[in-house]
């Protein structure tokens, strides 16, 4: 649904909301990283609670309920982050992961001791047992970040329940041999496929912001620490303390105070002086999407994506928690999608209805042939740099 099929509001005065640049060629220290075991069944599961989800889940224990009280198992995508939440807490090790089947609207858990089934059904979800646990995978996972190249990809796939090991069109001859044969020696724990394009930062997102002669994309208006207005983009749009306008050649914004790339992918801006910066995305079809809190992805979960390049695009959620090798270096706990992008989409909006999810990274492909774009955890950046949406 490229184009307008988002709700949106009718957009009254020009406010800054989202764009790519070359990426810096320095790295920067990374500090931020996950490591809670709730996020690792989170990310690996491909299911996280989404902050606005309102869905009642039955305890495991709880007794049957009336009619009137049943569990529904047609769920949207919010609803089922909040019920693989509250299954972690009940089950923990009996689950293998989770995905959302959009198509049916059911959340499908992945389970590998028999006894948790029925515990699962009764929340209503859809139980399926499958052969490799969470810590199992994972460990497939750290061997796969042992041969990964520039040009990988790898990430925990719930829908197969294997390691999924992509590499671009840069990997070739000998290293693309060598990475064929270090995935079949992890036998069907793992799958490999190649993917057209090269896995690079895309320099651009919403709204246009500028610096010294690089344009990227506004993420989303963001309250810092210390309560003052600003907003996030990508990592690799800059160094700290460069500074921003939102028209090329044009009067500075604000100053980027925080920037993290590779390792992750995500900057905060500080506004300078007075300036409009609701809690909203551009559509680029006259109209604004409000955003109202702050959500974890979900596999096979419906997103768009606004880039002052290419617009708005839609696309699906494929993996969460995947590991990217670009050229400058590898970014950890990213979001890959079917949402097309292009240089000077970087830094820009990924969200669903209200929720803003991520924040544009990098992928292949374009908008005219298609491609995969990763999009760094809009949660993590918030978390990293202390501040929160208006």
């Amino acid at each position: 649904m490229d184009g307008s099929t988002s709700t949106g509001v009718a957009r009254s005065v020009p406010s800054l909301r989202s764009a790519v640049l070359q990426p810096p060629q320095e790295e920067k220290s990374v500090t931020h990283r996950r490591t809670s075991n709730r996020r690792l069944w989170a990310a690996s599961a491909g299911i996280v609670a989404l902050v606005a989800g309102t869905f009642a889940v039955a305890q495991a224990n709880a007794t049957p309920t009336a009619p009137d009280e049943a569990i529904p198992t047609v769920l949207t995508s919010g609803e089922a982050g909040e019920l693989a939440s509250n299954l972690l807490g009940e089950l923990d090790d009996a689950l293998a992961g989770s995905y959302y089947d959009a198509e049916a609207g059911t959340l499908v858990v992945n389970l590998v001791d028999e006894s948790a089934r029925s515990a699962v059904e009764e929340s209503g979800a859809e139980a399926r047992m499958v052969d490799y646990s969470l810590d199992e995978l994972a460990e497939v996972r750290s061997q796969v970040s042992e041969f990964a190249v520039p040009g990988t990809a790898w990430t925990v796939d719930p829908v197969t329940n294997t390691v999924k090991v992509s590499v671009d069109e840069t990997v070739q001859g000998d290293a693309l041999a060598a990475v064929e044969e270090s995935v079949a020696a992890l036998g069907d724990a793992a799958t490999f496929e190649t993917v057209g394009g090269q896995f690079q930062p895309f320099v651009a997102g919403g709204d246009a912001i500028f610096s010294s002669g690089a344009r990227c994309s506004l993420g989303f208006n963001v309250t810092t620490a210390t309560g003052t207005p600003g907003f996030l983009t990508a990592g690799h749009c800059g160094e700290t303390g460069s500074t921003w306008a939102d028209e090329a050649g044009g009067a500075p914004i604000g100053a980027m105070t925080e920037s993290q790339f590779p390792g992750a992918d995500f900057a905060l801006v500080e506004y300078e002086g007075e300036v409009d910066a609701p809690s909203e995305v551009n559509l680029y079809d006259g109209t604004v999407q409000e955003i109202t809190g702050a959500g974890e992805a979900v596999v096979g979960q419906p997103v768009q994506r606004s880039g002052s390049t290419t617009g708005l695009h839609d696309g699906v959620v494929t993996a969460v928690d995947v590991s990217v090798s670009y050229p400058q270096g590898t970014v950890e706990g990213t979001i890959q999608t079917t949402v097309c992008a292009e240089p000077g989409d970087s830094g820009g909006a990924l969200f669903t209805d209200g929720e803003a999810i991520g924040l544009t990274s990098g992928g292949s492909g374009d908008c005219t042939s298609g491609g995969t774009t990763f999009f760094y955890p809009v949660t993590d950046a918030l978390a990293a740099v202390g501040a929160t949406l208006p």
